[in-house]
């Protein structure tokens, strides 16, 4: 039997609106679902979720101590509020404040206003109102006499390791009457407890009062 093409037309027609409501229940459900998608926010993997950095300890009037190999204290970082974060282990400090013990040697405290030490546990980060400061210590059988030093600078980096302290923002040195100002920053070695300015120096050195017998 032959078909015309009018009929095929109408076969063709008819089929369709058999079908139109299938074809619309179907538009209109991947048109639910995309504005579905659409609108609703992203989830994230559970990797994203594991690595958000978000503290998974506070503490308040915290204190971290290294031991040397001879048992003694080597340094010790207190803060008024410690941060730490699980996913890199990293520590944020309020008000740190850290002392650096040597044998035979006046203590040495580093402070300023806020803190950060990496997961590593070999840099201190130290910003706003830095200050290094090494009182006053009197002449022994290994160590001869020294003046008190203060050292102020707006940030220091802490190589907790090297026992060096540095930075390359201006420095304010005082030690004794003498003081002294550095453009460019410098380091200050723990182990030898010297202090070396970088850049331009500017400054005056006075002697103290000689002693009298």
């Amino acid at each position: 039997m032959r078909l015309n093409s009018q009929q095929i037309k109408l076969g063709v027609g008819h089929t369709l609106l058999r079908l139109m409501p299938l074809i619309l229940m179907g538009s209109l459900t991947l048109a639910t679902f995309w504005m579905v998608q659409k609108n609703q926010p992203a989830e994230k993997s559970l990797l994203e979720r594991v690595r958000i950095h978000e503290p998974d300890y506070i503490i308040y009037d915290g204190a971290l101590s290294t031991l040397s190999e001879q048992g003694t204290t080597k340094y010790r970082v207190l803060g008024n509020k410690v941060t730490h974060y699980d996913d890199d282990a990293s520590i944020d400090i309020d008000k740190p404040r850290m002392r650096l013990f040597q044998p035979d040697k006046a203590p040495v405290t580093v402070k300023s206003d806020i803190g950060h030490l990496d997961g590593d546990l070999t840099i201190l980060d130290l910003i706003g109102n830095a200050s290094i400061f090494r009182p006053a210590q009197a002449e022994t059988a290994t160590e001869r006499a020294t003046a008190q030093m203060l050292a102020t600078s707006s940030y220091y980096k802490v190589l907790i390791n090297d026992d060096i302290i540095e930075t390359d923002k201006p420095i304010t040195l005082q030690q004794g009457m003498s003081i002294m100002r550095s453009t460019d920053g410098g380091t200050f070695n723990n182990i030898e407890q010297s202090m070396t300015l970088s850049g331009q120096v500017k400054g005056r050195i006075e002697r103290g009062p000689r002693s009298t017998e």
